[in-house]
């Protein structure tokens, strides 16, 4: 026998074992689908036995409850279901989107939550709590004392009484108040000497209470000039 008929033989054999092995992927590949279409059959079946069980089942609830079924409601309700699909898988795909927010938003409301505790607990601590129940007291002593009238008053008033406030918290003001207080704590009440008729006159000489004289006399002249001033 010759080399190239030797030759040709081996390539036959391997043509015809590629065919065979080809053959058997085709086989196999039937068989497979063979088989997808029994279990698919299979499956079919299964379910169609349960959805008769179930639908004769829901027919005899239903019935037994009084509910009557209407056919072209039933249908109109599957056309609204199909012909809103866009909208039942975006209103889906927003809960999905909201279920994340709350998973990612829960850790910081958490961590939120327990910075106020511990800062409540440290208002607490510092007596911010009770003053503020005290203040609502003083609250609700307020109302109870003063009418709705009078709050009215209050803000038909309330500019002068800032100015007046605002001329009494003036730095001279306040060294003057300041002053008086200081003499007024300092004064021995308890223990005033008596002044006779002379004595008082002596002392109007002493440069102190000349000096005194000078301001209330001053201070009187100013108040009653100021009274005189004709109102805007």
């Amino acid at each position: 026998m010759s080399e190239n008929k030797i030759t040709t033989e081996v390539n036959m054999q391997e043509q015809i074992n590629e065919i065979n092995r080809k053959l058997d992927l085709v086989l196999e590949e039937v068989y497979a689908q063979k088989q997808s279409r029994e279990t698919m059959t299979d499956l079919v079946d299964d379910l169609s036995i349960v959805g008769k069980d179930v639908f004769q089942t829901t027919v005899q609830r239903l019935d037994k409850e009084g509910v009557e079924l209407d056919a072209d409601t039933l249908a109109s309700i599957g056309i609204r279901l199909l012909a809103n699909l866009e909208n039942i898988n975006n209103m889906l795909e927003m809960m999905e989107s909201m279920n994340d927010f709350v998973k990612d938003v829960s850790p910081i409301a958490h961590q939120v939550g327990l910075t106020a505790i511990e800062k409540v607990n440290e208002l607490d601590q510092k007596g911010y709590i009770d003053f503020f129940k005290e203040m609502a007291k003083v609250g609700d002593n307020i109302i109870t004392h003063f009418t709705l009238e009078d709050v009215r008053e209050l803000a038909d008033k309330i500019v002068p009484i800032l100015e007046m406030v605002k001329e009494i918290t003036q730095p001279d003001m306040l060294e003057s108040v300041h002053n008086a207080v200081v003499v007024y704590k300092n004064l021995e009440t308890d223990n005033i000497p008596e002044y006779s008729i002379w004595k008082v006159l002596r002392e109007m000489n002493s440069p102190e209470m000349k000096k005194g004289m000078g301001f209330m006399m001053s201070f009187l002249k100013n108040l009653t000039a100021q009274q005189l001033k004709p109102k805007d």
